[in-house]
């Protein structure tokens, strides 16, 4: 005899749930209104809301799954309550003996009323002139290549070139050895197809290297640059340039360190991402997925259910599984579709039932887990919530999940991909876990503060003489902060700063 852990379809389900974020439980529960018929929508019906079972409260209907007989009980008992309700909105309905289809009809035949204000369908904009999709680098070339006098060789040539440049537009996944093998052209003649695409707008698109896209927007006939110096430091000196090297530039090409300086800055007017206007980033919006608010001196936490889809069980399958005549249909259904092959009926509506009543259940589970998960963050970040990120203390998964009675695992799988409203703003719930820095004074401080006071020493910086990491050191030293300089060098790239040398300005 051995254990052996099992996990059931419902306890995958329920995991699954956890880490899902708000817009994939959004589009799971979508589906399964699609796909189970026993699941519906609580709407609004003559004011007043049905009751769902999706809120964080559970329904009695749900808690006792197996006295089927009470819900469908319960289901009856609204049903009866509803019929007034609906009664009284179809006689509202019957109120309104307007022909609207008919008004509807005379209107478009009429057309536009002259002096009346309303245009007609001849008067509104074209298409061409609604569509709100911004062009793409490829269809902006293309359209380029087919105006010009690219035979039609050529032009599947351009057409193979412009689909494989990066999102920078640089061609850098393929050589032009591969596409004249590929093409089955000379690579004489694929460079000459590069070096008219080159010419297209936007200036050096499909550059091969950061030298080259340069070069072609300083050569370029309507504003070549005929300066030496801005050629020499574009084709000899790039690398010293992004190491700000001025004065071994000036040394190897015996100018003045002031012309170095002035060559340097038309330099840096150049475009290093050819498609840099093509490359839009659509904003992410965030929708909370848990409010925390301060009300007099207390916090509230309430959950977000704004979005989501409120559940509850069908009331005419729920009746029907227990009324007589309705189950002898079934039965008589179920011998005609296994004749036939099918599947039972009733079994396919008792399995259906099953899985909603589960599904409801595992929403139900994962709103509280969240609820208290957020409550708990809460207690041990009170003085982030008050005084903001500075306040941040050290927080792993091991003291929610042992101050809450859950593992670990789940803690990880709530906190990922959920956001909370908070009077500081918004932020991801794992954001609130931080190794911790020791101080000098006894204690510790949380990461993400201490990236904070990198983050604002450095804007406080000399730009002409930034601090080197050695120097954050001392600084965050004097501040009783104990950080090795390696750990700043970290967290100086997590926040996407660059090193002492390359943050230097010297004009």
């Amino acid at each position: 005899m051995s254990q052996q852990l099992v996990m059931t379809p419902q306890l995958q389900q329920a995991i699954k749930l956890l880490q899902l974020s708000r817009v994939e439980l959004t589009d799971l529960v979508r589906d399964e209104l699609l796909e189970n018929p026993l699941l519906e929508e609580a709407r609004e019906l003559g004011g007043a809301a049905e009751e769902p079972v999706s809120s964080v409260e559970m329904q009695d209907s749900i808690e006792n799954q197996g006295e089927t007989s009470a819900v469908v009980e319960r289901a009856e008992a609204q049903d009866a309550e509803r019929e007034p309700a609906m009664a009284e909105v179809k006689a509202e309905a019957n109120k309104d003996d307007f022909d609207w289809q008919s008004y509807l009809q005379q209107q478009s035949l009429s057309g536009s009323l002259p002096g009346s204000g309303i245009r007609g369908d001849d008067d509104l904009p074209g298409l061409d002139q609604t569509v709100t999709r911004p062009e793409t680098l490829v269809e902006h070339l293309m359209w380029q290549i087919r105006l010009s006098n690219f035979s039609r060789q050529d032009e599947e040539l351009a057409e193979y070139v412009v689909r494989n440049l990066s999102a920078s537009g640089y061609l850098r996944t393929v050589s032009v050895i591969e596409i004249a093998k590929a093409s089955g052209h000379s690579t004489f003649r694929v460079e000459q197809i590069l070096r008219r695409i080159q010419n297209l707008d936007p200036v050096a698109i499909a550059s091969r290297n950061l030298a080259e896209a340069l070069w072609i927007q300083a050569s370029h006939p309507e504003h070549p640059i005929q300066d030496p110096l801005v050629l020499a430091i574009i084709s000899k000196h790039l690398p010293n340039l992004e190491r700000r090297s001025y004065q071994v530039i000036a040394r190897e090409t015996g100018e003045a360190l002031e012309e170095v300086y002035e060559a340097t800055k038309v330099v840096m007017g150049l475009e290093p991402r050819p498609a840099r206007s093509f490359v839009s980033e659509e904003p992410q919006f965030v929708t909370p997925d848990v409010y925390v608010h301060k009300i007099s001196d207390e916090y509230v936490v309430t959950l977000n259910d704004d979005g989501l889809p409120r559940l509850k069980i069908s009331a005419y399958y729920r009746t029907t599984l227990l009324k007589a005549g309705a189950r002898e249909k079934i039965a008589g259904q179920a011998e005609q579709t296994s004749k036939s092959g099918g599947r039972d009926a009733k079994e396919y509506i008792t399995e259906r039932l099953r899985s909603a009543q589960w599904l409801i259940r595992s929403i139900q589970q994962r709103q509280r887990t969240i609820l208290k998960v957020t409550k708990s963050i809460l207690k041990f970040q009170f003085e982030f919530f008050e005084n903001g990120t500075q306040h941040l203390r050290p927080l792993i998964l091991k003291d929610v999940a042992e101050d809450i009675d859950m593992h670990e695992s789940t803690v990880s799988r709530v906190t990922t991909n959920k956001y909370v409203h908070t009077p500081q703003g918004i932020f991801e719930l794992k954001y609130f876990f931080n190794a911790g820095i020791s101080r000098q004074s006894g204690g510790e401080l949380a990461s993400e503060a201490v990236k904070q006071k990198i983050r604002k020493l450095i804007d406080g910086e000399d730009e002409r003489r930034p601090y080197s990491d050695q120097k954050l050191v001392e600084l965050l030293c004097d501040e009783g902060i104990n950080i090795a300089r390696r750990t700043v060098a970290k967290y100086r790239e997590q926040l996407h700063v660059l090193s002492s040398s390359k943050r230097r300005k010297l004009f």
